[in-house]
């Protein structure tokens, strides 16, 4: 007896309806990741306040105006954990908690993997040739690396950066469980606004252990990011910028925390201003609005497009394995200087950056993602089939979403918005053949997502 999908009904009500896209990749974000990428890296080669960490040559000597800007830096993972609040929503909408769980590995595991065995290889290579590592390894240390965990395994991190991106998976955790429950307009507003409930309790209480789920410290950031994704896929409203404007005040006020714990002593360099913190926050959080939804969301430069593709890479080695590099062509070249040698260490990390998504990012993790969507769908012929990209830390780019909130741009999965706003995979009758998916058909190269 054969049976046929009954499609959810439409919607009527105006925020439940997708604001017009027309599939095209938002390049401009692909911009702003590698900027937060960028600033991350010149904090860590320049605006260290580490004692004696070029040796001899004190930042503050031979760049004071270069190294009191870098000291603000670490700010980029702040810019990534607010892109990543809009990508990570794009990424959701659409898709079955099994294809978001693929999609997120598939993208995070095999540069994360191939940057800690990097890193691994060059201290064996360091102890073979009787030279100083500043990374001591083991092999209980290198597997739980490869967690991508290793902060709450209690190891030290081989993978300087790998402590964002715990956050970043814990973020995930709270979207796959939304996906669970099943993604829609109104249930995405509750959610963010139990979210910074939950956060704001968490920060009463002093409760480390509600606080793991909730992130307190970041939760403004990606909710910021979530409305501006509103925004975008259903237009501008009252309720969408309050929710926005609760969130940007929640995460201005905790900022504090964050400008605390990067104060230093006045010999090393003092206090950092949280004003100028601020309002450098609120300056990139203005520039996400007009990537996502005001007119720099029409740019299309291919450019921008292959710098976001190589921001994930280089975030990973330019600390790990750029600095060893610049402090080794320091210590064997001395005259060379040190601004020269931080340049060859970080174009040495673009350069392997690009080697990595090319040989080992884009191939793995095609591999990757196929395997893993047999294993969800083991008991079907290729399992359900996931799209070839989707968003990601902050660390992604992104595509509008297609005609009629029918999936993700250029991705193959469908979806309808119901009336209570829901949207996501459309139900199948419970007997009946199952209609193949259509495959993906996404001309852009592999990306964050």
């Amino acid at each position: 007896m054969q049976s046929t999908a009954q499609p959810a009904p439409r919607s009527t009500a105006r925020n439940d309806r997708p604001a017009p896209p027309d599939g095209a990749r938002l390049a401009a974000i692909d911009g702003l990741r590698l900027v937060a990428a960028l600033a991350v890296a010149a904090y860590h080669y320049v605006g260290t306040t580490t004692p004696r960490f070029w040796g001899a040559h004190d930042p503050r000597q031979f760049a004071p105006v270069l190294h009191g800007i870098s000291r603000y830096g670490w700010l980029g993972v702040e810019f990534f954990f607010l892109i990543s609040g809009f990508v990570i929503c794009l990424s959701c909408w659409g898709r079955t908690p099994a294809q978001f769980v693929v999609s997120r590995a598939s993208r995070l595991f095999p540069a994360y993997w191939c940057a800690v065995l990097m890193v691994v290889g060059l201290v064996l290579t360091a102890r073979l040739g009787h030279f100083p590592a500043a990374t001591p390894i083991d092999l209980r240390t290198v597997l739980g690396n490869l967690t991508m965990a290793p902060g709450p395994l209690g190891l030290r991190l081989i993978e300087g950066v790998a402590w964002t991106l715990w956050v970043e998976a814990r973020f995930y955790l709270l979207m796959a469980v939304m996906l669970f429950l099943g993604i829609g307009y109104r249930r995405m507003i509750a959610f963010c606004g139990a979210w910074l409930t939950l956060a704001l309790i968490a920060r009463e209480l002093d409760s480390p252990v509600l606080d793991e789920f909730v992130l307190s410290q970041y939760a403004g950031l990606f909710v910021t990011g979530i409305a501006l994704y509103l925004m975008h896929r259903f237009g501008q409203n009252l309720v969408l910028w309050l929710l926005a404007g609760f969130a940007w005040c929640y995460h201005l006020t905790v900022l504090n925390d964050r400008v605390a714990a990067h104060a230093v002593p006045p010999a090393q360099g003092g206090a950092l201003s949280w004003t100028v913190c601020a309002a450098v926050l609120t300056l990139f959080l203005a520039v996400l609005a007009l990537a996502g939804i005001g007119p720099l969301s029409r740019l299309r430069w291919r450019r921008l497009v292959t710098a976001g593709a190589l921001t994930y890479p280089f975030y990973l080695v330019h600390q790990s394995l750029g600095i060893p590099v610049a402090k080794g062509l320091l210590q064997k070249a001395p005259g060379l200087g040190v601004l020269p040698s931080m340049a060859v260490g970080f174009a040495f990390s673009l350069a392997l950056a690009a080697a990595v998504h090319r040989l080992v990012e884009r191939p793995l993790g095609r591999v990757l993602r196929r395997q893993l969507t047999r294993g969800m769908s083991p008991g079907r012929a290729g399992g359900d089939r996931t799209d070839r990209g989707g968003a990601d830390l902050g660390l992604t780019g992104c595509e509008r979403a297609a005609p009629g909130g029918a999936g993700l741009g250029r991705a193959g999965h469908t979806g309808r918005t119901g009336a209570d706003g829901t949207l996501g995979a459309q139900r199948r009758p419970s007997s009946g053949p199952r209609a193949p998916l259509p495959p993906p058909t996404d001309p852009l190269p592999p990306r964050q997502g």
